[in-house]
């Protein structure tokens, strides 16, 4: 028994969702579309201002992907209403980042920028403070995509454990490591 997908997915007013025949699922909101494939075994029932995602055997096939389903309708429900934030701060000398639209141009200590295009779905802005680590801030209404994209951010200089050097999440702490003992 899944216990996240039995659980109804609450809609709040302003939502909108549309089912068509071949399980396209599309929601609307204030803060946009979000469009989403589910499994066709799936079903799905707009219940008193509730989702319910409903399966039709035990299967393990079933069972795997009725969870996952319902989280990825919560998550555009959540998307659609309140948006998604992430914050990525840059720490290291000579760290910096700026945008010209939605370019994002970076230097993490190699010899040449870094050019990172960002798709129009995301906002983009950079935050370049005296007495603080430069950061980077994306807002989106779909949480693959803002997750994806402050991914392929992170990768481009991942923190590393003896300085603590690198692109991190905002608050993420670094397990520290002690380097040579002097002999």
């Amino acid at each position: 028994m899944s216990r996240i997908g039995n659980l109804p997915i609450t809609i709040a007013s302003g939502v909108d969702i549309k089912v068509s025949d071949s399980n396209l699922v599309t929601i609307k909101g204030p803060k946009g579309e979000l469009v989403q494939q589910i499994d066709p075994d799936l079903t799905l029932k707009n219940e008193d201002g509730q989702l319910i995602v409903s399966r039709p055997t035990d299967q393990k096939r079933h069972r795997s992907v009725h969870g996952l389903y319902r989280s990825l309708l919560s998550n555009m429900v959540v998307g659609v209403t309140e948006g998604y934030k992430i914050e990525l701060e840059l720490v290291g000398v000579g760290y910096r980042a700026e945008n010209t639209g939605q370019l994002l141009v970076l230097q993490l200590g190699y010899s040449h920028p870094i050019h990172f295009a960002i798709p129009n779905e995301v906002k983009l802005s950079t935050e370049m403070k005296k007495g603080s680590n430069p950061a980077i801030v994306l807002e989106s209404n779909d949480k693959q995509l803002i997750g994806q994209i402050a991914a392929k951010i992170r990768a481009f200089r991942k923190p590393e454990p003896y300085k603590g050097k690198g692109v991190l999440f905002k608050g993420e702490e670094i397990k520290r490591k002690a380097g040579k003992t002097a002999g």
